[in-house]
């Protein structure tokens, strides 16, 4: 059970969240690398060589991959923990193409469906590209291959979207979450049909007000959107440095916004250019608190935020049992194994950490 260190607590409407610093009372958490580590381990996950991991997941047989934003690829680790490329680097267009190289431009984050499918952000290519990872046939299934705004309602594959920054699938696997931040749009695709819609935001520059419809919203700029287990959409914004909420109903609220973080001590308040999100077991919102070089989470029932790792300095230290002691240099991505273990893309160390109990 942890044991809470420091809480300030917060007021019902006024949205006064809490930064909470916790440890372990009956066993520590612990922090590790787990790739990109270094040393003389070639052909290891903690002796890759990696360049700029943004995004790791995992399939059903517990190998994972890892996302390299300028590797231009995507690395799998197996369960013995051997590397081997699995897709990226040069190659022709995705169409029909099998495991390998694919032309990936600047890949910012990768999702695996129930059904063994991977859905990669293929960022300045405008478009999503699905890999069937038993066949290693990958098609795109969201995107025209060019910059643009157009095609909701219709199918994705003839849609324009303006930087693909971040997709998520909903538990179910029928629903795929895209970030569209240069239209400042979240985008929704219909597994089944093939339809796209936008969700949230209408294009337009702005601090939605709450309780308004989001889809005819404003959003400032959209970098990350996840689903929890209740089909609420958190919406994770860069520069507006705040987190919003879409309900079932498609109403949004914003439940971070700058001001609304107390500091304590040297821990600096405000997000500061978060890039990614993920949602946990609990359903509790997992951020990468970028440029403070933290990694936060937002509790929603308590409206409470605590610092889970990171000291705020950038830096690699890495002190496996103090979490909060660990510097991290610009992590840019957070996933959830189904054991509750979190993954760390510690982007600019080159690395990834794994934290856990």
């Amino acid at each position: 059970m942890l044991r809470v260190m420091r809480l300030i607590g917060f007021t019902f409407g006024a949205i006064v969240l809490s930064l909470v610093s916790i440890l372990a009372a009956n066993s520590a958490v612990k922090i590790e690398c787990v790739a990109g580590c270094g040393g003389p381990l070639e052909g290891t996950a903690k002796g890759a060589r990696l360049k700029e991991p943004f995004g790791v997941a995992f399939d059903r047989q517990g190998n994972w991959y890892i996302c390299e934003y300028k590797g231009q690829r995507i690395t799998k680790v197996d369960t013995r923990g051997s590397t081997t490329l699995f897709a990226g680097g040069d190659g022709p267009n995705p169409e029909g193409s099998t495991r390998g190289r694919l032309a990936f431009n600047d890949p910012h984050g990768l999702v695996i469906s129930k059904d063994q499918q991977m859905y990669v952000a293929d960022t300045l290519n405008h478009r999503a590209v699905k890999i069937d990872l038993k066949t290693g046939r990958a098609v795109v299934v969201a995107g025209a291959g060019r910059a643009g705004y157009s095609g909701d309602g219709g199918q994705a594959v003839e849609a324009t979207f303006n930087q693909f920054y971040a997709v998520d699938i909903n538990r179910a696997g029928d629903k795929l979450y895209i970030t569209d931040l240069g239209n400042r749009r979240v985008r929704l695709l219909d597994l089944k049909s093939g339809v796209v819609t936008t969700i949230a935001g209408n294009g337009q520059s702005g601090v939605p007000d709450d309780g308004a419809d989001a889809a005819q919203s404003p959003l400032v700029d959209p970098r990350a959107a996840a689903v929890d287990s209740k089909g609420n959409l958190y919406i994770l914004e860069r520069r507006g440095n705040a987190l919003r909420v879409v309900d079932k109903n498609g109403k949004i609220r914003t439940v971070i916004a700058p001001g609304t973080i107390p500091s304590t001590g040297a821990r600096t308040s405000d997000l500061n250019g978060p890039k990614h999100l993920c949602v946990d077991l609990q359903d509790n919102v997992i951020i990468a608190d970028t440029e403070n070089h933290l990694i936060r989470k937002y509790n929603p029932k308590s409206g409470t935020v605590e610092v889970i790792a990171g000291s705020g300095e950038k830096g690699d230290r890495l002190l496996t049992g103090d979490p909060l002691k660990t510097q991290l240099n610009r992590p840019h991505g957070v996933y959830v194994h189904p054991s509750g273990a979190l993954y760390i893309s510690d982007s600019y160390n080159h690395r990834v950490l794994k934290l856990s109990d």
